[in-house]
Formats: structure tokens, C-alpha cells, sequence
């Protein structure tokens, strides 16, 4: 079993920058698709970021793709999410998540439903 317990989120201006970190404990994250989804009030939960085991392919939803910036460290088993140019839209809760297929299907509508593991999230509010 993978746990998934993620850190970095809180309050921060538009424009500003934010750092979450998804620490991994159990098994490795080695063969593991791991990345980002985020869930705002009232919304489902949406792909934000994938990057493969090895670190050589990445996807990003479009609507981050720029600010963003995912990262792996596999020596400490830990997935980074650099976050700048904030912007309002970009609050929600942001949910770590490590699974077994291909980042290619990370942003498919269905796939949420079968993530291999989840960490419990962290709140990220972007003011105006």
C-alpha cells in the first residue's frame, strides 16, 4: 500500500507562487504514474498534471500549462507542484495521486474514478 500525504497549500495573493509537496511512505513510487487533480466547491474533481515513473513524459491540463511545473524526487519519494501566476481559478483542494497507468489517460473523464491511490489534499485559496 502507498500513502499520500500532501503539504504547501494556503492563502495567497493573484500572482504569487506556491509550492505543494506529496510525500510518499509504503510501497515506491517507482513504475508509478504520479501527478496532481484538483476539486473547487461546488465542482468535480479535475486533472491537473501527470508525469510518468521515470520523469521523462509529462501532461498538463491546458489550463495550467505554463504556470505549472511538476517535479519528482524518487530518492525521497516525494512529487512537487510549483505553482505561479496564480490566479483566482486556480483555488480548490489539490489531491496528490499515484497510479499504475499511463498519464495519457490521466485527463480522460472516467479516470478519477480509478486512481490507484489518493492523498486526503490540500487547500489552496487564491485571492484577488
Amino acid at each position: 500500500q502507498v500513502q499520500l500525504v500532501e503539504s504547501g497549500g494556503g492563502l495567497v495573493q493573484a500572482g504569487g507562487s506556491l509550492r505543494l509537496s506529496c510525500a510518499a511512505s509504503g510501497r515506491t513510487f517507482s513504475r508509478y504514474t504520479t501527478g496532481w487533480f484538483r476539486q473547487a466547491p461546488g465542482n468535480e474533481r479535475e486533472f491537473v498534471v501527470a508525469i510518468s515513473w521515470s520523469g521523462d513524459t509529462i501532461y498538463y491540463a491546458n489550463s495550467v500549462k505554463g504556470r505549472f511545473t511538476i517535479s519528482r524526487d524518487s530518492a525521497r519519494n516525494t512529487v512537487y507542484l510549483q505553482m505561479n501566476s496564480l490566479i483566482p481559478e486556480d483555488t480548490a483542494v489539490y489531491y496528490c495521486a499515484a497510479d499504475a497507468r499511463d498519464g495519457s489517460f490521466w485527463s480522460a473523464p472516467g479516470f478519477k474514478n480509478g486512481v490507484d491511490y489518493w492523498g486526503e489534499g490540500t487547500l489552496v485559496t487564491v485571492s484577488s
